[in-house]
Protein backbone atom coordinates (compact mmCIF):
# COMPACT_ATOMS: atom_id res chain seq x y z
CA UNK A 1 0.00 0.00 0.00
CA UNK A 2 1.00 3.13 -0.77
CA UNK A 3 2.55 5.46 1.90
CA UNK A 4 0.55 8.79 1.95
CA UNK A 5 1.93 11.97 -0.13
CA UNK A 6 2.73 15.60 0.45
CA UNK A 7 -0.04 17.34 -1.81
CA UNK A 8 -1.21 20.73 -2.04
CA UNK A 9 -4.95 21.48 -0.87
CA UNK A 10 -5.75 21.82 -4.65
CA UNK A 11 -4.35 18.09 -5.18
CA UNK A 12 -6.04 16.95 -2.40
CA UNK A 13 -9.91 18.31 -3.07
CA UNK A 14 -8.89 17.24 -7.22
CA UNK A 15 -8.23 13.72 -5.26
CA UNK A 16 -11.70 13.43 -3.20
CA UNK A 17 -13.56 14.42 -6.31
CA UNK A 18 -11.57 11.06 -7.80
CA UNK A 19 -12.04 9.26 -5.11
CA UNK A 20 -16.16 9.95 -5.08
CA UNK A 21 -16.36 8.85 -9.18
CA UNK A 22 -17.80 12.48 -9.85
CA UNK A 23 -15.79 12.07 -13.01
CA UNK A 24 -17.49 8.76 -13.76
CA UNK A 25 -20.87 9.58 -13.54
CA UNK A 26 -22.05 6.08 -15.00
CA UNK A 27 -22.46 4.84 -11.52
CA UNK A 28 -24.47 6.90 -10.47
CA UNK A 29 -27.21 6.74 -13.30
CA UNK A 30 -26.96 3.32 -12.88
CA UNK A 31 -28.74 3.69 -9.53
CA UNK A 32 -30.83 7.19 -10.81
CA UNK A 33 -32.67 5.57 -13.36
CA UNK A 34 -34.38 2.68 -11.20
CA UNK A 35 -35.05 5.04 -8.64
CA UNK A 36 -37.22 7.28 -10.88
CA UNK A 37 -38.92 4.46 -12.37
CA UNK A 38 -39.68 3.93 -9.00
CA UNK A 39 -41.31 6.75 -8.07
CA UNK A 40 -42.82 7.65 -11.14
CA UNK A 41 -44.53 4.04 -10.39
CA UNK A 42 -45.51 4.39 -6.94
CA UNK A 43 -46.63 7.84 -7.55
CA UNK A 44 -48.53 7.07 -11.19
CA UNK A 45 -46.68 10.58 -12.96
CA UNK A 46 -44.04 12.87 -11.36
CA UNK A 47 -43.57 13.19 -8.11
CA UNK A 48 -43.41 16.63 -6.20
CA UNK A 49 -40.43 18.16 -6.59
CA UNK A 50 -39.80 19.03 -2.95
CA UNK A 51 -39.64 14.83 -2.87
CA UNK A 52 -37.92 14.25 -6.18
CA UNK A 53 -35.14 16.59 -5.65
CA UNK A 54 -33.84 15.39 -1.92
CA UNK A 55 -33.97 11.45 -3.55
CA UNK A 56 -32.19 12.96 -6.12
CA UNK A 57 -29.49 14.51 -3.96
CA UNK A 58 -29.42 11.30 -1.74
CA UNK A 59 -28.66 9.40 -4.81
CA UNK A 60 -25.49 10.59 -5.77
CA UNK A 61 -24.07 11.25 -1.84
CA UNK A 62 -24.63 7.73 -1.57
CA UNK A 63 -22.77 6.56 -4.74
CA UNK A 64 -20.16 8.62 -3.85
CA UNK A 65 -20.11 7.26 -0.24
CA UNK A 66 -19.93 3.77 -1.76
CA UNK A 67 -17.05 4.84 -3.74
CA UNK A 68 -15.18 5.98 -1.02
CA UNK A 69 -16.12 3.02 1.31
CA UNK A 70 -14.82 0.59 -1.52
CA UNK A 71 -11.71 2.39 -2.17
CA UNK A 72 -11.11 2.13 1.30
CA UNK A 73 -11.66 -1.79 1.30
CA UNK A 74 -9.68 -2.23 -2.02
CA UNK A 75 -6.67 0.30 -0.92
CA UNK A 76 -4.31 -2.78 -0.51
CA UNK A 77 -5.45 -4.20 -3.74
CA UNK A 78 -5.89 -1.74 -6.20
CA UNK A 79 -2.49 -0.93 -6.53
CA UNK A 80 -2.16 -4.77 -8.03
CA UNK A 81 -4.86 -3.78 -10.80
CA UNK A 82 -4.07 -1.96 -13.96
CA UNK A 83 -7.61 -0.32 -14.15
CA UNK A 84 -7.52 0.84 -10.91
CA UNK A 85 -3.58 1.63 -9.78
CA UNK A 86 -3.94 5.30 -10.41
CA UNK A 87 -7.22 5.51 -7.99
CA UNK A 88 -6.20 8.41 -4.82
CA UNK A 89 -5.49 6.13 -1.81
CA UNK A 90 -3.55 3.69 -4.63
CA UNK A 91 -1.38 6.45 -5.42
CA UNK A 92 -1.08 7.82 -1.52
CA UNK A 93 -2.40 11.36 -2.51
CA UNK A 94 -5.00 10.55 0.56
CA UNK A 95 -5.04 8.40 3.35
CA UNK A 96 -7.18 5.63 4.31
CA UNK A 97 -8.18 7.94 7.37
CA UNK A 98 -9.08 10.32 5.23
CA UNK A 99 -11.51 8.07 2.76
CA UNK A 100 -13.05 7.14 6.37
CA UNK A 101 -14.14 11.06 6.77
CA UNK A 102 -15.31 11.28 3.00
CA UNK A 103 -17.33 8.51 3.57
CA UNK A 104 -18.99 9.49 7.01
CA UNK A 105 -19.11 13.02 5.44
CA UNK A 106 -21.76 12.35 2.41
CA UNK A 107 -23.33 8.94 4.25
CA UNK A 108 -24.32 12.33 6.86
CA UNK A 109 -25.28 14.30 3.72
CA UNK A 110 -27.68 11.64 2.31
CA UNK A 111 -29.07 11.43 5.93
CA UNK A 112 -29.91 15.00 5.68
CA UNK A 113 -31.90 14.27 2.69
CA UNK A 114 -33.93 12.21 4.88
CA UNK A 115 -35.57 15.62 6.44
CA UNK A 116 -37.14 16.03 3.56
CA UNK A 117 -39.11 12.81 3.60
CA UNK A 118 -41.40 10.39 4.98
CA UNK A 119 -40.13 8.95 8.38
CA UNK A 120 -40.86 5.17 6.38
CA UNK A 121 -37.66 6.38 4.25
CA UNK A 122 -35.76 6.97 7.50
CA UNK A 123 -36.43 3.20 8.62
CA UNK A 124 -35.72 1.84 5.03
CA UNK A 125 -32.49 4.18 4.65
CA UNK A 126 -30.49 1.41 7.51
CA UNK A 127 -31.03 -1.17 4.65
CA UNK A 128 -29.05 1.17 2.17
CA UNK A 129 -26.40 2.16 4.64
CA UNK A 130 -25.93 -1.42 5.68
CA UNK A 131 -25.98 -2.52 1.90
CA UNK A 132 -23.51 0.01 0.68
CA UNK A 133 -21.04 -0.54 3.43
CA UNK A 134 -20.71 -4.35 3.48
CA UNK A 135 -20.74 -4.35 -0.55
CA UNK A 136 -17.02 -3.41 -0.52
CA UNK A 137 -15.81 -6.27 1.45
CA UNK A 138 -17.80 -9.26 -0.02
CA UNK A 139 -15.24 -10.21 -2.78
CA UNK A 140 -12.76 -11.24 0.09
CA UNK A 141 -15.48 -14.23 1.27
CA UNK A 142 -17.65 -14.67 -1.63
CA UNK A 143 -17.95 -15.41 -5.57
CA UNK A 144 -21.08 -13.18 -5.20
CA UNK A 145 -20.34 -9.52 -4.65
CA UNK A 146 -21.99 -8.25 -7.71
CA UNK A 147 -25.21 -10.08 -5.76
CA UNK A 148 -24.53 -7.52 -2.76
CA UNK A 149 -23.92 -4.35 -5.24
CA UNK A 150 -27.40 -5.40 -6.85
CA UNK A 151 -29.00 -5.33 -3.82
CA UNK A 152 -27.50 -2.17 -2.48
CA UNK A 153 -28.26 -0.48 -5.96
CA UNK A 154 -31.55 -2.05 -5.92
CA UNK A 155 -32.40 -0.60 -2.65
CA UNK A 156 -33.07 2.59 -4.10
CA UNK A 157 -36.41 1.09 -5.66
CA UNK A 158 -38.13 0.67 -2.30
CA UNK A 159 -36.78 4.11 -1.04
CA UNK A 160 -38.38 5.77 -3.78
CA UNK A 161 -41.59 3.96 -2.80
CA UNK A 162 -41.71 5.07 0.86
CA UNK A 163 -40.38 8.50 -0.61
CA UNK A 164 -43.59 9.06 -2.42
CA UNK A 165 -45.58 7.62 0.28
CA UNK A 166 -46.47 4.48 -0.82
CA UNK A 167 -45.56 0.96 0.97
CA UNK A 168 -43.52 -1.40 -1.10
CA UNK A 169 -45.37 -3.82 -2.66
CA UNK A 170 -45.52 -6.89 -5.46
CA UNK A 171 -44.47 -4.41 -8.39
CA UNK A 172 -42.23 -2.99 -6.58
CA UNK A 173 -40.31 -5.81 -5.50
CA UNK A 174 -40.46 -7.17 -8.71
CA UNK A 175 -38.96 -3.82 -10.14
CA UNK A 176 -36.31 -5.10 -7.27
CA UNK A 177 -35.24 -8.10 -8.60
CA UNK A 178 -35.22 -7.46 -11.96
CA UNK A 179 -33.15 -4.50 -11.40
CA UNK A 180 -30.83 -6.98 -9.26
CA UNK A 181 -30.17 -9.51 -12.07
CA UNK A 182 -29.94 -6.16 -14.29
CA UNK A 183 -26.77 -5.04 -12.54
CA UNK A 184 -25.33 -8.47 -11.35
CA UNK A 185 -25.37 -8.59 -15.50
CA UNK A 186 -23.54 -5.55 -16.29
CA UNK A 187 -20.93 -6.10 -13.13
CA UNK A 188 -20.02 -9.36 -14.11
CA UNK A 189 -19.28 -7.67 -17.67
CA UNK A 190 -17.24 -5.15 -15.33
CA UNK A 191 -15.82 -8.19 -13.69
CA UNK A 192 -14.42 -9.80 -16.55
CA UNK A 193 -12.23 -6.39 -17.25
CA UNK A 194 -10.50 -7.63 -14.07
CA UNK A 195 -10.26 -11.01 -14.05
CA UNK A 196 -7.35 -11.93 -15.00
CA UNK A 197 -5.95 -9.65 -12.39
CA UNK A 198 -8.58 -10.77 -9.50
CA UNK A 199 -7.04 -14.50 -9.93
CA UNK A 200 -3.72 -13.48 -9.38
CA UNK A 201 -4.74 -11.67 -6.21
CA UNK A 202 -7.00 -13.82 -5.12
CA UNK A 203 -10.38 -11.45 -5.17
CA UNK A 204 -13.76 -13.21 -5.76
CA UNK A 205 -16.75 -12.46 -8.09
CA UNK A 206 -19.44 -13.64 -10.29
CA UNK A 207 -16.90 -13.44 -13.52
CA UNK A 208 -14.36 -15.99 -11.68
CA UNK A 209 -17.48 -18.08 -10.79
CA UNK A 210 -18.96 -18.28 -13.88
CA UNK A 211 -16.20 -19.21 -15.66
CA UNK A 212 -16.03 -20.10 -19.18
CA UNK A 213 -20.35 -19.81 -19.22
CA UNK A 214 -20.04 -16.21 -17.77
CA UNK A 215 -21.64 -14.42 -21.03
CA UNK A 216 -24.65 -17.27 -20.98
CA UNK A 217 -25.42 -16.59 -17.62
CA UNK A 218 -25.10 -12.74 -17.97
CA UNK A 219 -27.85 -13.36 -21.00
CA UNK A 220 -29.82 -15.50 -18.76
CA UNK A 221 -29.69 -12.76 -16.29
CA UNK A 222 -30.71 -9.64 -18.84
CA UNK A 223 -33.90 -11.90 -19.33
CA UNK A 224 -34.92 -12.63 -16.33
CA UNK A 225 -34.60 -8.80 -15.96
CA UNK A 226 -36.53 -8.23 -18.65
CA UNK A 227 -39.09 -10.64 -17.43
CA UNK A 228 -39.20 -9.51 -14.04
CA UNK A 229 -39.46 -5.75 -15.04
CA UNK A 230 -42.15 -6.50 -17.65
CA UNK A 231 -44.74 -8.02 -15.37
CA UNK A 232 -44.21 -5.31 -13.05
CA UNK A 233 -44.99 -2.90 -15.55
CA UNK A 234 -47.94 -5.44 -16.64
CA UNK A 235 -49.45 -5.10 -13.07
CA UNK A 236 -49.44 -1.30 -13.27
CA UNK A 237 -51.15 -1.37 -16.79
CA UNK A 238 -48.29 0.24 -17.99
CA UNK A 239 -47.13 -2.22 -20.52
CA UNK A 240 -48.72 -1.54 -23.42
CA UNK A 241 -48.03 0.15 -25.69
CA UNK A 242 -44.73 2.17 -24.03
CA UNK A 243 -44.02 -0.61 -21.73
CA UNK A 244 -43.63 -3.27 -24.43
CA UNK A 245 -41.74 -0.67 -26.74
CA UNK A 246 -39.20 0.41 -24.09
CA UNK A 247 -38.79 -3.62 -23.69
CA UNK A 248 -37.85 -4.27 -27.42
CA UNK A 249 -35.76 -1.75 -27.35
CA UNK A 250 -33.56 -2.99 -24.72
CA UNK A 251 -33.51 -6.46 -25.55
CA UNK A 252 -32.37 -5.37 -29.21
CA UNK A 253 -29.76 -3.53 -27.10
CA UNK A 254 -28.95 -6.62 -24.95
CA UNK A 255 -28.54 -8.81 -27.72
CA UNK A 256 -25.89 -5.77 -29.47
CA UNK A 257 -24.00 -6.06 -26.19
CA UNK A 258 -23.72 -9.86 -27.00
CA UNK A 259 -22.48 -9.68 -30.18
CA UNK A 260 -19.58 -7.51 -28.94
CA UNK A 261 -18.60 -9.44 -25.76
CA UNK A 262 -19.26 -12.95 -26.93
CA UNK A 263 -15.23 -13.13 -27.33
CA UNK A 264 -15.09 -12.15 -23.99
CA UNK A 265 -12.71 -9.06 -25.02
CA UNK A 266 -11.92 -7.36 -21.82
CA UNK A 267 -12.08 -3.72 -23.13
CA UNK A 268 -15.32 -4.69 -25.11
CA UNK A 269 -16.92 -6.09 -21.90
CA UNK A 270 -16.09 -2.26 -20.70
CA UNK A 271 -17.32 -1.12 -23.21
CA UNK A 272 -20.75 -3.06 -22.78
CA UNK A 273 -20.69 -2.31 -18.64
CA UNK A 274 -20.88 1.41 -19.58
CA UNK A 275 -23.47 0.87 -22.47
CA UNK A 276 -25.64 -0.21 -19.83
CA UNK A 277 -26.07 3.40 -18.72
CA UNK A 278 -29.00 2.91 -21.73
CA UNK A 279 -30.99 0.88 -20.13
CA UNK A 280 -32.06 2.64 -17.48
CA UNK A 281 -32.90 5.90 -19.17
CA UNK A 282 -34.95 3.90 -22.33
CA UNK A 283 -37.06 1.87 -19.30
CA UNK A 284 -37.62 5.04 -17.76
CA UNK A 285 -39.18 6.94 -20.88
CA UNK A 286 -41.18 3.99 -21.48
CA UNK A 287 -42.41 4.18 -18.44
CA UNK A 288 -42.50 8.41 -18.31
CA UNK A 289 -44.00 8.22 -21.42
CA UNK A 290 -47.24 5.80 -20.02
CA UNK A 291 -48.55 8.19 -17.16
CA UNK A 292 -48.25 11.25 -19.93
Amino acid sequence: MATTQHTTWQQRLEAYYYLCRFDKPIGTELVFWPTMWAMWIANKGIPEIKILIPMILGTIFMRAAGCAINDFADRKVDGHVERTKTRPLATGVISAKEAIFVFLFLVTASAAMLLFLPIESFYWSFGALFLAFIYPFMKRYTHLPQVFLGAAFSWSIPMGYTAVGVEPNLTCWLLYFGNLAWTVAYDTQYAITDREFDLKIGVKSTAILFGKYDIEIISLLQASSIVLIGVALYLENILIPFGVAALILVILDFIYQWTKTKDRDPQRCFWAFRHNRWIGLIIFVGIFMAFI
